[in-house]
């Protein structure tokens, strides 16, 4: 779904029930409009949706699988799986597996993306998950520490209130659903501008994407991205950096980088991460 030639065509994908990979910043709403929960769902193929939850990221995976299975069972869904993974052995989970082969939608909730990608990654059930996302064949939602973990490169954690530095992001290998990006979450809420940016200098051939909470970056297979919910998502393009001291620095120094491009993207926007450009709306 993601490797696909940027040279193509892309035309916004017309119907609601196309496949996408949704990038959610938390604090997802979950009792009123719903709008994102209700994009994944029908996306998922609504009343029609085999959904599998994946609540490992969750110190409390029972409890939050729970209250996903009744949004989504409220929203119509009549095949709900709880994947429940609490260590790596259940991640080749035979009859979690079998659902997986004609599932229509995975949903990876919140929680810490350090233990999800070490109870995860590398598992027959993630690469099962990340092939079929990438394929187009299911839609794929993660929140939160579920949105942390979908580039190839990963925000384990770091801080905030500072200028870009090094120590100001800790950095680690992530599920690699979509290679080119690199995700940070609850992020104009958390003041997290300058970590991403730390974190985009190290590796400044990747796209960095800072999403606010109740807000999704809804990928699709066209190569857009388009924003749903009622914050915003942040785009940092390193892609014309004419210097940057990032190899050079301290662990604590301020971090110098020129020419970065930053976009600002609400509700409706559209962005070509492959030709790095807003689309018109």
């Amino acid at each position: 779904m993601f490797q696909s030639d940027p040279t193509l065509q892309r035309q916004r994908m017309p119907q609601s029930t196309e496949t996408a990979v949704m990038v959610i910043g938390g604090a997802e709403d979950k009792v009123h409009g719903r709008e994102i929960l209700r994009t994944f769902f029908h996306r998922s193929r609504g009343a029609d949706a085999r959904i599998a939850i994946i609540p490992s990221a969750s110190r409390e995976p029972g409890v939050i699988g729970s209250r996903y299975r009744e949004i989504f069972e409220d929203m119509g869904a009549k095949d709900i799986a709880i994947f429940d993974i609490q260590d790596r052995d259940q991640g080749s989970h035979p009859d979690w597996q079998a659902f997986l082969e004609d599932c229509t939608g995975v949903f990876m909730t919140g929680g810490d993306q350090l233990r999800l990608c070490g109870l995860l990654s590398d598992t027959p059930i993630m690469e099962k998950v990340r092939i079929r996302a990438q394929l187009g064949e299911i839609t794929l939602a993660g929140t939160s520490a579920g949105a942390a973990v979908m580039g190839q490169h990963m925000i384990a954690g770091g801080g905030s209130g500072e200028p870009p530095n090094r120590s100001l992001v800790d950095l680690t290998t992530g599920l690699n659903i979509i290679p080119e990006v690199l995700v940070d979450q609850h992020f104009h809420n958390r003041n997290r501008m300058a970590r991403l940016m730390s974190a985009i200098a190290a590796y400044p051939e990747k796209l960095g994407i800072g999403i606010d909470e109740d807000t999704c970056a809804m990928f699709q297979g066209n190569g857009t991205f388009e924003v749903i919910g009622r914050g915003t998502v942040t785009v940092i393009d390193p892609g014309q950096i004419s210097f940057t001291n990032q190899p050079d620095a301290g662990t604590d120094d301020p971090l110098s980088i020129h020419n970065l491009r930053v976009h600002i993207l609400s509700h409706g926007d559209r962005f070509d991460f492959y030709k790095r450009v807003v689309l018109n709306r």
